[in-house]
Formats: structure tokens, sequence, C-alpha cells
């Protein structure tokens, strides 16, 4: 994960889910491998949102299961 994007996307989720970065990977899960529950996937959604400044609709927060989601997610709504 050496590009920028996931690089920010990762100490988010170092931060919100209090996990050390060595932790993180692409393929790493949320809620099984990082141990995020339904309420730290919320306050984490947000705090990409914000740090983003990218909407994630609810509809979609359920398809973003793994840290690779996310910093594609983002990618494509920044158009990278």
């Amino acid at each position: 994960m050496s590009d920028d994007i996931a690089a920010q996307v990762t100490e988010v989720i170092c931060e919100q889910l209090d996990v050390a970065p060595g932790d993180v990977s692409l393929e790493k899960t949320f809620m099984d491998d990082l141990g995020a529950d339904s309420l730290a996937i919320v306050e984490l959604v947000l705090a990409l949102e914000e740090k983003f400044d990218v909407k994630i609709p609810d509809d979609e927060v359920d398809q973003i299961k793994t840290v690779g989601d996310a910093v594609n997610y983002i990618k494509a709504r920044l158009g990278q």
C-alpha cells in the first residue's frame, strides 16, 4: 500500500479502530480481521467522509467490507 490514498485511509483506520498500521492491509476485513463493530464502522465512515470530502451513502456502506474496498471506493469518488 504505497499510494497516497491507501496511506491516508490506513491512517484513518488506525485512528478510528485503534489498530497498528502493520495490522492493516488491503485484504483485511473491518469486522472479522480488525475487530470493528457496527458503531465503529459508522464512525469510520464518517471519518473517511470528512477526511476525503466524499459522501458514502448508507446503502453503499454495506458493500465496503475490506480496507481495499474502502481505498477503491474513495479513489473512484475522487476520480483516481
